[in-house]
């Protein structure tokens, strides 16, 4: 029998301290497959009260009721969204803090921070969460209810007509750039901080046209407070079906639309990112789930992993050039 308190030989000490590393090892691999094991806090970009944030909680709760995890939401507005991917880069890449972002940040911020302090390469794409068109939209006092007219119109004024976007260095703004570079038109850009505001000013007639969010104009489009005069996606939506695309109008290269979707620090352990994609694409195929966000006009896509990563390669070399063209440089 072993006396307990007899002297350690070398062997037994080298037994004793391989032991103790495989105790180590295993409770470590097994801390890193158990997600979650704490708190996850979802960090949104925008601040409170908006579609980024109304889908970060939707997604929060539904997660929340799948895994029996707690799942928190905290908003980190500034910098387009740049101050909330800093936070989460920055944050113990262990599956706990994760960053809801969105087509504007990830795939157009790039080329529009000169001295960004992150980079797509320390995210991996999770899923995209919802998608969804903008709309370009005129004040009922705009004499033009179709595009071809819209283009006329704008052409017999030139440098009288302003276009809002919701926010410089997004697609409500490239897309209005595009639409003067296109049929030669000489709109000024008025830039907002937001939809809201953007869509106060169309509605006032302080700014007569310009693309917005689908969800921020739909009630005004329905009471006739606005005009619909094309929607970005390469087919209808059916949350306007009497709305035709850019697409169809023979525009299809303008086509775009906007996404927000959950992001991962890329030095997460692999089967922790296994499986918060798993509860992610689980929570987008959830039939109540996805009722309550297409009820506020999104669409749920089931797009997640490689080729969620696809889809953000392609649109970021599309919005490069067409900041290179611009000359857009976004302020820190």
């Amino acid at each position: 029998m072993t006396n307990p308190h007899a002297p350690l030989t070398r062997p037994r000490k080298t037994r004793m301290a391989l032991l103790a590393l495989v105790a180590a090892f295993t409770t470590s691999l097994v801390s890193a497959q158990a997600w979650p094991a704490k708190p996850v806090t979802l960090v949104v970009g925008t601040p409170a009260g908006g579609s980024v944030d109304a889908y970060g909680r939707a997604l929060a709760d539904q997660l929340a009721r799948q895994t029996g995890g707690t799942f928190l939401v905290e908003n980190k507005g500034g910098a387009n969204g740049n101050l909330s991917a800093e936070q989460v880069k920055n944050a113990a890449a262990d599956g706990h803090t994760l960053w809801i972002s969105t087509q504007a940040m990830f795939t157009i911020n790039p080329s529009v921070y000169p001295a960004m302090r992150w980079k797509q390469a320390d995210f991996k794409p999770i899923a995209k969460g919802i998608e969804s068109p903008l709309v370009l939209v005129t004040h009922p006092s705009v004499p033009a209810k179709t595009l071809p007219d819209l283009v006329k119109w704008v052409s017999a004024n030139p440098g009288k007509v302003s276009y809002a976007s919701f926010s410089p260095g997004t697609p409500s703004h490239f897309l209005g750039f595009q639409l003067n570079e296109r049929f030669k038109l000489d709109m000024v850009h008025v830039a907002y901080k937001g939809s809201a505001p953007q869509i106060a000013d169309l509605l006032g007639g302080q700014v007569l046209l310009g693309f917005t969010q689908l969800q921020a104009a739909l009630p005004h489009v329905q009471s006739g407070k606005l005009n619909a005069i094309a929607v970005t996606s390469k087919e209808r939506t059916k949350f306007m079906p009497q709305v035709p695309s850019l697409a169809e109008l023979g525009h299809p290269d303008l086509s775009s639309t906007v996404w927000f979707g959950l992001m991962a620090p890329s030095a997460t352990p692999r089967a922790v990112l296994e499986q918060i994609q798993t509860a992610t694409v689980k929570a987008q195929g959830n039939a109540d789930y996805k009722a309550k966000l297409e009820a506020q006009g999104f669409d749920v896509p089931q797009e997640s992993g490689d080729e969620f990563a696809a889809t953000i390669a392609g649109e970021t070399a599309r919005w490069a050039q067409v900041v290179k063209a611009t000359g857009f440089r976004a302020n820190e």
